[in-house]
Parts: structure tokens; sequence; C-alpha cells
């Protein structure tokens, strides 16, 4: 069904049609006509930071920023959603337009900015939620929130968040929030880790639960920018880490149109770089922190990948806009296979 819908989204304004995109969905999941939207997987059992997963290919953060549209969305058969990400107070965003397809390249450029209504809009909307698998929420600093003030926000996130969150991601990758990306570095990232863990121990005491905590990384790190941060995960006892938000590089889309437009670029250009990190990581960590795949999944071929380059799980995103809810089973297969053939 999604090939018939797509010349109609792709017509489209890109960010009219992501919200036309997400209420087609719901509707289909309303009145049971999802199974026309797509195949379930098979099951695909599997078991990372203590939470059963019923199979390792997720949806990434950004679809669905406001949680509204959870149990709409796991009915396609992703084995684990992630909302957000979601900041303390209500943002806008930047000015539209501010999402740009290019289809040559099965890419998108967003410069979104965070726009969502706000953590506690969020924790509303996935309380009426029914979906009992894994459920992720990425957590932001609002624009007008200075660095130096960043923890609190992510704090304030991570307390309202909490009861309801099967993990919580620590996004300091947007390349789309101004100065967010300074968070990276090796002090910063520290000081932030550090009073994010020692937030999750009382939490934890309080709730009487165990909430991972993961954080998202951007795939424009050079090597000592790895090997700093790292150390930091380690050192800290971060529970995970996704790999790999959207670049700023563009050089394999040069000369497309809206290929100059400010943001980030997803889609098949960022998968060898975002690859690239998750390998990376993958040595660093030492098999001591389990990795998020994301970054460029457009095929089976492409989630099978991931795992073999140390990917536990798997997310995406743009590969939703371009092929629809049948990549989620494509994706499942065919880590099914690759773990066939491993045995």
């Amino acid at each position: 069904m999604y090939a018939l819908a797509r010349p109609f989204l792709f017509a489209l304004d890109a960010e009219t049609a992501h919200g036309m995109g997400l209420r087609a969905i719901e509707l289909a999941y309303r009145s049971g006509l999802n199974p026309l939207l797509a195949n379930r997987p098979a099951a695909l059992p599997c078991t990372v930071f203590g939470l059963e997963f019923g199979n390792p290919v997720g949806l990434a953060a950004g679809l669905d920023k406001d949680g509204a549209h959870v149990d709409a969305l796991a009915s396609l058969g992703f084995g684990f959603i992630e909302v957000g990400t979601t900041t303390p107070k209500p943002q806008e965003g930047n000015p539209r337009p501010r999402m740009f397809r290019l289809p040559q390249s099965e890419a998108v450029i967003n410069r979104l900015g965070f726009n969502n209504r706000g953590v506690d809009a969020l924790v509303r909307n996935v309380d009426c939620a029914r979906f009992s698998g894994p459920l992720g929420i990425n957590i932001g600093k609002n624009k007008d929130t200075p660095n130096e003030q960043a923890v609190d926000d992510y704090l304030i996130c991570l307390r309202k968040v909490y009861a309801r969150a099967s993990y919580v991601t620590v996004n300091i990758s947007s390349p789309n929030t101004t100065g967010l990306r300074d968070l990276q570095s090796a002090d910063a990232l520290r000081r932030l880790v550090a009073t994010l863990i020692d937030a999750r121990a009382q939490l934890q005491t309080r709730h009487g639960k165990r909430v991972p905590l993961l954080v998202k990384i951007a795939p424009d790190l050079d090597e000592g920018e790895l090997d700093a941060m790292a150390g930091v995960f380690l050192d800290e006892g971060i529970d995970g880490l996704i790999c790999t938000n959207t670049t700023l590089d563009r050089p394999d889309v040069a000369g497309q149109k809206f290929a100059d437009e400010a943001g980030g670029l997803s889609g098949r250009p960022v998968f060898t770089k975002s690859t690239g990190v998750l390998s990376g990581m993958a040595k660093r960590m030492q098999g001591r922190v389990p990795l998020i795949g994301v970054g460029g999944i457009l095929s089976g071929a492409d989630a099978a990948r991931k795992i073999e380059c140390g990917a536990t799980l798997v997310q995406f995103y743009t590969g939703m806009i371009y092929r629809g809810p049948a990549l989620i089973a494509e994706s499942v297969n065919a880590i099914a296979r690759l773990q066939a053939a491993g045995q």
C-alpha cells in the first residue's frame, strides 16, 4: 500500500507529508486496517540493557516527537519505539520550510530544531499508550538554555519521563540546536553523564526500577574525539550508545536540489560514516556497552551490516520515508538470516 501512497506524499512539502503520514498510520491502526500497511515480522527476541525486545528493529527518535502515535507505530511490527526529542518547555523549532527530501540519494535534510510540545505533553501521551514493548524516550535541552545550564534541562526531562520510560536517550548530537554538540567534548560530557547517573540512582530508589541511560552521538567526530568520549562512557558506566545522529557533511549530495540547505543530512549518504563510528565505538567499548546502529538503513542488508559492525539493535527513520513499513520485516528477516548463518 505504501508504494501507492508514496507518490502522493512526495508531491507534498516534506514536513506536511510527515504529518499526513503519521495521521494515516494512526487512522489505519484505529480502524483495524494496519495489516494492509505491512506484514508483521516474525519474532526475533533478544535481551539488551536488561530489557526484552520482540525483535531488534526499532523506530528512531524524531518521527514521533511527542509520543502521540506509539501504539499505531508499534502495530507496524517494530521491536521497540523511541519517541522525542522532548524538552522541558514547548518550542516551535526553526522556521519553515525546515525539512527537505533529496530523492536521488534517498536522503533528507532537516533543521527542525527540537520542535515539540514539551515534556509534560509527551508524558501525558505515553501514559495513554498500551504498547508493552520497550519504549525509549529521547531528551534534550531547550534552544534558549545556555550550555552552562543544559544539565538542568536534562535533569527536568529525566525526572519527568523516568516512570514511563524503558530507557532514556540523552541527545547531545543534533546539529539543529546551536551549541548542542559542544556537550560532546570530554569535560562537558563527563559532567553531564555523571550528573544524570547520580540522579538516576535517586530515581531508581524512588520508583523501584533501574532505567538504562543511553547517549546518542554524532557521526562527525574524529578519532581523538571518539577516544575521549569512549573513556567517559566506560568510566561513568553509561548503559548504551546510539550511533549516530545526522551529519553535516554533504559531498555525496553536492549539486542536488536542496543540498545546500542548512540542517542535518540523513538517509543513504550517512550510512558509511555512521557505520564507521559504530564500528569504531564497538572496538572501544570492548563488548561492555551495547550499541544501537542507526543512520542510512534503506534495506535489510543495511540493517544486517549494522549488526555485523557491532550493533545489538538497529533503528531507522528516513528509511520509513523512502521504503515504508515493509522495511521493518525486511530488516528483521535479514538479521535473522545473519544470526542463523553465524550459528
